[in-house]
């Protein structure tokens, strides 16, 4: 039962840095697409 006390907010703590790290790499354009819009404007006809 002590593990518990200590995984849970482990976990939370974990799970946290992650949504923190992901919504600051959003906002800074990491998953633009930046390949497929040149290419795009090339197939079209």
């Amino acid at each position: 039962m002590n593990a518990v006390f200590f995984l849970i907010p482990a976990a939370l703590l974990l799970s946290g840095t992650f949504l923190v790290l992901y919504l600051r790499a959003v906002r800074q354009g990491q998953f633009d697409d930046l390949d497929d819009p040149p290419l795009r404007m090339l197939e079209e006809d």
